[in-house]
């Protein structure tokens, strides 16, 4: 299975030669009939003849049009501390991909960490999760997240999170590319947030919006950037962001987007010496955690560095003799902070 990085490499047209030419004429062929069957899916959806079930409290759900990590889980927790300061109490729902009966996914522990108070229920069978949010939470609110695609439980607002570094899919529907859907699907938006909007100039951001809202005239517009607010170890301790400027560090990380991580960490002017890439919702056995400190060892890393969620899912300070931080990172929007603020509140207020 292609890691990430490699994938996109792949389907971008970046990898060259005879056999990389082949695989993407390969996809291309897989590529159409899994589009028509999404269209064909989604299809019985708008007619209703795919049933959609309704709970008794409002629905917002926050995803993605892309494979990947596009920058939502800060999104979702922007929102779930704007509905707590308007005093609404909020139930998160999602699949919980790599989670089992016994351990929540990293995801479910992230937000644990970041909002101790707000109950998170992750089943494959999200109608059932979010009824059971409601029985045993009494919660006003459902946020619904990596909901996009997932049109069983009906919604009353979807958040649309569009990476700006990958906003188009490479023009493909997965496999051949990696959109989810074909770009039509944003037509049931109610806003598009574009993440990563500050890695781009205010041109190249026009562009993008003027492409996607063609498909959602009716969605807001909303531009924001993921800030990095400090560096967290696994025990609890915090340091500047500073702290690792200039110094060489090891990076690894499971994530949708490896090299979304890679440019935060060198706007933070720390000397990445490599960077090692794990499927995302990554398990960290024993013997890979002792392998990434010898990697590190290795190349002479001064510190190892990770992602918040990367954190949650090994319990050491240390790798070797190299302190090991992650990065927290805060979503900050740009543009449309007030308007989506009053769609939000619109939801509540019904």
């Amino acid at each position: 299975m292609l890691r990430p990085t490699k994938f996109r490499n792949l389907v971008s047209g970046r990898q060259q030669g005879w056999l990389a030419s082949v695989t993407r004429g390969l996809l291309r062929i897989v590529e159409v009939p899994y589009t028509w069957v999404v269209r064909l899916r989604n299809r019985r959806f708008d007619l209703g003849r795919t049933q959609v079930h309704r709970v008794d409290v409002p629905v917002i759900s926050v995803g993605n049009l892309t494979l990947g990590g596009t920058g939502k889980t800060p999104l979702v927790e922007w929102i779930a501390r704007t509905l707590a300061d308007r005093g609404v109490g909020v139930a998160l729902v999602s699949r919980g991909y790599g989670s089992t009966d016994q351990q929540p996914n990293d995801e479910a522990r992230l937000l644990a960490q970041r909002l101790p108070n707000v109950p998170h229920l992750q089943d494959p069978d999200r109608v059932a999760a979010a009824r059971r949010a409601i029985a045993e939470h009494d919660c006003q609110l459902i946020l619904l997240d990596d909901g996009f695609q997932h049109r069983r439980l009906a919604r009353d607002l979807d958040l649309v999170v569009v990476d700006a570094l990958e906003p188009f899919g490479f023009g493909h529907v997965f496999p051949r590319g990696t959109l989810r859907e074909p770009l039509e699907g944003l037509a049931r938006a109610g806003a598009i947030i574009l993440s990563r909007a500050d890695m781009l100039d205010p041109a190249e951001r026009e562009t993008i919006r003027h492409e996607l809202c063609s498909f959602a005239p009716r969605a807001i517009w909303c531009e924001a950037r993921h800030a990095p607010q400090q560096l967290l170890a696994h025990g609890g301790a915090t340091a500047p962001l500073d702290s690792l400027r200039n110094q060489r560090v090891a990076a690894f990380c499971g994530i949708g987007n490896p090299a979304a991580f890679r440019a935060t960490l060198e706007r933070c002017g720390c000397d990445v010496l490599a960077l090692r890439e794990y499927d995302d919702h990554a398990e960290y056995r024993r013997e890979e955690v002792d392998a990434i400190a010898r990697w590190a060892a290795d190349l002479g890393a001064e510190a190892v560095v990770c992602t918040h969620k990367d954190l949650v899912m090994v319990a050491t300070d240390h790798l070797g003799p190299q302190p090991r931080w992650a990065v927290t990172i805060d979503i900050e929007l740009l543009t449309g902070e007030d308007d989506l603020k009053a769609l939000i509140a619109s939801v509540v207020s019904g």
